[in-house]
């Protein structure tokens, strides 16, 4: 009789815990298997122990290792990131192993005002080419190009929400703009090469369904998309199981197959007319336009740069993104082998622009693992002026790199349509945890500027970063990418106004001129 009322309680208490499980909304995966969803949680707990004798060391694990995605669970849920006892980096041995250095004077430092932690941008997008409606852009660091389709409606809603709350951009990836990125963010909408939102009854590309489009959201800029990380030269996939009816509306392409976009744009073919289509986007929205692209053949960018150099047309601003990006389904081959990394890549493109004294009249956009302080002072250094975070914000909602993305079997309901696994996705806790990993990345930008000595990350130059190379040797930045004396630095009236910007916090208007001298 003893036993069993004890396997009774064990059933009752059981069968209480799955009830409490399947109706709270913190813990996706608690919700959508109950009970056994906490062996993740206890496995985490014990996982450093475990593997310090028997799997990996903490930073050994890929994409992201756990320290990395420690630290942004830690980050997004506004808990202490810290580590301690010491880094367990090899640092003399570990070739690529990035020294930040501080000073220990400095005249210009960040504010110690609390701003929320905002960092706007250094330049205005779509000010050197006079858009009609050019902006400084709020946040340093923005929500990259993630489309419903290949994340879930719950993950887009709770991305939108939190990229709201922290001010930041949301890209909405080639998608289309969906009822889930009409939450309150400010919109970059992408164009790609099935111009889904923007397309016709064949396919091709459409001005007035573009413009439709731009009139019905917070629509601030323009990405034209080339290419992509995870799988650069080919269109976009959407497997035919994330193909619900509802996608297929939104895309205006037929439900339950796949989705593959061409690999290449038939509103231009080559340099010359994508900058022509680039400035009739422009004239015809008034908002800035930009690219995407992975970085391959340096023969489109030359071409680029030298089109634009008598600065009668050209685009506002370049997203470079990462051989080694991607957040969905790829080709292992074009995974692994085709593009360069980020920072050869955008290295190769930034110094194509400033051989040509073009640099300025850019917004330099990076796009690759770089939602990591490390990474991200990196990508300032070597010119960028705005970041986009794509992997991170996934795991600031719930993501735990279960690598499912293209399976539709995604266990935290991020990346997936199925909707039982959608449902355990809370859009208004995890839009919270967005938020809170957003400004934590920059507050995190804002304390490495202020030891390096200078009031904001874009004035972060190759000079203050090293690079270590193994056998106890360490480059400069500049030295290992081929950076010339200037390089990487913003202009004299550029850097400025930003030093002034993070010292008054004046509001700046649309334009760019800040009220005080207005």
């Amino acid at each position: 009789m003893k036993l069993s009322h004890a396997i009774g309680a064990a059933a009752a208490a059981l069968g209480a815990v799955a009830a409490r499980d399947m109706v709270q909304k913190r813990h996706a995966l608690q919700r959508n298997f109950p009970v056994i969803g906490h062996a993740r949680y206890w496995l985490e707990t014990v996982g450093p122990e475990l593997r310090q004798y028997i799997v990996t060391g903490n930073d050994e694990e890929r994409p992201f290792s756990r320290d990395q995605r420690r630290w942004i669970y830690a980050s997004s849920k506004g808990e202490n990131n810290y580590f301690g006892f010491g880094t367990d980096a090899d640092v003399e041995h570990t070739p690529g192993q990035t020294f930040i250095k501080q000073r220990t004077f400095a005249d210009e430092l960040p504010s110690d005002q609390d701003h929320n932690w905002t960092l706007p941008s250094a330049k205005v997008l779509g000010g050197p080419r006079g858009r009609a409606r050019a902006f400084r852009p709020g946040s340093v660091v923005n929500v990259s190009a993630m489309s419903f389709g290949s994340l879930s409606s719950n993950a887009i809603t709770a991305l939108n929400k939190g990229a709201a709350q922290a001010g930041c951009l949301h890209n909405t990836g080639e998608g289309s703009i969906s009822p889930y990125h009409r939450n309150g963010a400010d919109l970059v909408v992408q164009i790609g090469t099935a111009y889904f939102g923007c397309r016709d009854a064949n396919g091709d590309f459409s001005l007035p369904r573009l413009k439709e489009m731009v009139a019905s959201a917070p629509v601030r800029a323009l990405e034209i998309k080339l290419s992509q990380g995870a799988k650069p030269g080919l269109g976009g996939l959407l497997p035919a199981a994330k193909v619900t009816p509802e996608i297929a509306r939104i895309r205006g392409i037929p439900e339950g197959k796949d989705c593959a976009s061409p690999s290449r744009h038939t509103a231009f073919h080559d340099v010359d007319s994508m900058l022509d289509f680039v400035e009739m986007l422009a004239d015809e929205t008034g908002l800035p336009v930009g690219i995407k692209s992975a970085v391959g053949a340096m023969g489109f960018w030359e071409e680029l740069a030298r089109l634009m150099s008598p600065r009668d047309r050209g685009v506002d601003f370049i997203t470079v993104d990462g051989g080694e990006g991607g957040t969905g389904a790829a080709p292992l081959t074009f995974a692994d082998s085709v593009a360069v990394p980020y920072r050869m890549g955008f290295a190769r493109v930034y110094g194509t622009f400033a051989e040509l004294g073009l640099t300025d009249d850019v917004t330099f956009v990076g796009s690759a693992k770089l939602g990591l302080p490390d990474n991200a002072i990196v990508a300032f250094a070597l010119g960028a002026d705005l970041i986009n975070v794509a992997r991170e914000a996934m795991l600031s909602i719930g993501c735990i790199q279960a690598q499912k993305c293209h399976t539709d079997h995604c266990p935290t309901g991020v990346a997936t349509q199925n909707p039982w696994l959608v449902r355990g996705l809370d859009p208004v806790s995890k839009a919270e945890r967005c938020a809170v990993y957003l400004r934590t990345l920059r507050k995190e930008l804002t304390r490495v500027s202020a030891a390096v000595g200078v009031a904001h990350p874009s004035l972060i130059t190759c000079a203050d970063v090293d690079i270590f190379n193994g056998d106890y040797d360490a480059r400069s930045l500049a030295s290992v990418y081929g950076y010339k004396d200037g390089w990487g630095e913003l202009g004299p009236e550029l850097a400025e106004q930003v030093v002034r910007l993070m010292h008054t916090q004046e509001k700046f208007d649309e334009k760019g001129a800040d009220t005080e001298n207005r």
